[in-house]
């Protein structure tokens, strides 16, 4: 399993402002190792090589060309982090991110997701 960093807490960081700065590259995606460091800036917790792989393992290589991803994707996704979550719930949660109902998560929908809540602390 990973490790949780120095005592580190989450970022009060949005989502989107950590893969900016994560994809230094600005290839629009990121690495193993970008997401490594996105993990530790956004939850205070370093994911294990097993665990970095398994998430890159289960992402279409295909998503960052179309720049979306489908419930399909979604599902795959949830299967690898969360397996004993309900589909209703994977649905549910799809549903809600995908703010303007066109049946894909973009990165605008997944941006405010991410900074869902932040402003109200």
């Amino acid at each position: 399993m990973g490790e949780a960093v120095g005592g580190a807490r989450p970022s009060p960081a949005s989502g989107g402002a950590v893969f900016k700065a994560c994809d230094e590259d600005n290839k629009g995606y990121l690495s193993r190792e970008d997401f490594k460091v996105a993990v530790v800036m956004l939850f205070g917790y370093k994911p294990s090589k097993i665990e970095a792989d398994s998430v890159m393992s289960s992402v279409n290589p295909n998503i960052s060309d179309r720049g979306y991803l489908t419930l399909e994707d979604f599902q795959k996704a949830f299967k690898q982090v969360a397996p004993k979550l309900p589909e209703r719930i994977i649905l549910e949660v799809f549903r809600e991110v995908d703010q303007d109902s066109d049946g894909h998560v973009s990165f605008k929908d997944f941006e405010y997701a991410t900074n869902y809540g932040q402003n109200e602390a």
